[in-house]
């Protein structure tokens, strides 16, 4: 209770200090409120699905519903905001309307009607992250080192709500999810005001026209089909993961709080890794990397339900979220950044998101609700989610050094 009730008093003194921030501090706490949701989301919406008695294969389906939202609406945000150059209006929409249908989830309880208030703010909420990462990179003027700081601040809130929303589902019910959840919005929305927008010229129809044709170029480049086939590889690989990791602890009589904290230890490291990124960069190719990342990968989901039981060995499984998550998606970043143009980057963010965290979202989701067979399948859903990393990384092994 202590825990929450800190949090509480630092989220209402946040307000009144806001005006007064730097750059730096404006943009960590974005990237803060938008990964705590994630925190929450990702860690604790089959907890609620389940709290609202929802099978597994109905928990699997209204995941693959509320990612496949991914596939289309970043690229459709992310082609207005190259048009327009109105990044932080589109965050700030994006922000409001995924807040309001967020919290529709406070008076629903069917499966019908929490798909489509999911699947609405999914469709909103993908509208922030392209257009907040192109934004941050662009101010920082792609400083690996700077914008692996701002970003390490989404990891910190992550691990704050995964805690916090453990201790919060202990204590009240599962209405802890919506409330926490509509709080982070809004404190998401609160910050986006105090951004400034990159302006830029709007472009005439011929231009746009050759904008089409160079980001096509860019799209079906070999190197691009590579990184992008490995990414929705090791998403899908994710999806026991993100939809069903609490419910696998909770059957093997984990308390509620320990959840949140098996989470952050993973997310602990992840920070970690975002710290000395710009060391790792020096050091390392981006091919290394993020084939290095997927390999991990695919020996944690071999591992995790054999060590499961063993407190002390998932602690130590869980420090491999550093390579799963925090190298890989640096070294994505680097990788979009340098294919496309500086024009092309919104939209470049787009099909990257909607692509990959969409399509291998969505399939990995509705697969593993199959295969999860209310807690009888754990084995068999994480050797599917370890097949699909493993795959991932042979893939990559094909990525052309040269051009990375």
């Amino acid at each position: 209770m202590l825990l929450l009730q800190a949090f509480l008093s630092w989220y209402i003194n946040f307000f009144a200090r806001l005006p007064t921030l730097t750059l730096f501090s404006r943009l960590s706490l974005s990237y803060f409120f938008y990964f705590s949701l994630l925190g929450l989301v990702s860690t604790f919406l089959s907890v609620f699905l389940d709290g609202k008695g929802f099978t597994s294969r109905e928990i699997g389906e209204i995941l693959a519903i509320f990612t496949v939202t991914k596939i289309i609406a970043p690229s459709l945000w992310s082609m207005l905001a190259d048009k327009t150059g109105q990044q932080i209006l589109i965050i700030r929409v994006g922000a409001l309307l995924a807040l309001l249908c967020f919290s529709s989830l406070f008076w629903l309880s069917t499966y019908g009607t929490i798909a489509l208030a999911l699947a609405s703010f999914s469709l909103f909420w993908t509208a922030i992250l392209p257009q907040l990462e192109v934004h941050t990179l662009t101010k920082l003027r792609k400083n690996a080192k700077i914008y692996a700081r701002v970003r390490l601040w989404g990891s910190i809130g992550f691990i704050v709500l995964a805690v916090i929303t453990g201790h919060a589902i202990g204590y009240f019910s599962n209405q802890a999810f919506v409330i926490l959840g509509a709080l982070m919005l809004l404190a998401l929305f609160i910050c986006t005001l105090a951004l400034n927008n990159n302006k830029r010229k709007r472009v005439n129809s011929e231009s746009s026209e050759l904008m089409n044709v160079a980001i096509w170029n860019k799209i079906i480049n070999a190197n691009f089909i590579v990184f992008f086939l490995a990414g929705v590889l090791l998403q899908m690989s994710f999806a026991p993961y993100y939809g069903f990791f609490a419910l696998f602890l909770r059957e093997l009589n984990y308390p509620d709080f320990s959840i949140g904290l098996f989470v952050s230890l993973g997310v602990i490291a992840e920070i970690v890794a975002f710290i000395y990124m710009g060391r790792i960069f020096k050091h390392c190719s981006l091919k290394l990397l993020l084939t290095f990342s997927l390999g991990a990968t695919a020996l944690r989901w071999f591992l995790l339900p054999l060590i499961g039981a063993n407190p002390y060995l998932l602690a130590i499984t869980q420090l491999s979220h550093a390579a799963s998550f925090a190298i890989y998606h640096s070294a994505s970043m680097a990788f979009i950044s340098n294919h496309f143009t500086q024009r092309q980057q919104s939209r470049g963010q787009g099909i990257y998101v909607g692509g990959v965290y969409g399509i291998g979202g969505a399939t990995g989701a509705y697969i593993t609700g199959i295969l999860w067979l209310d807690g009888a399948g754990v084995h068999v859903a994480f050797a599917f989610a370890a097949a699909c990393a493993l795959l991932g990384t042979l893939i990559m092994l094909r990525l052309k050094p040269k051009m990375t």
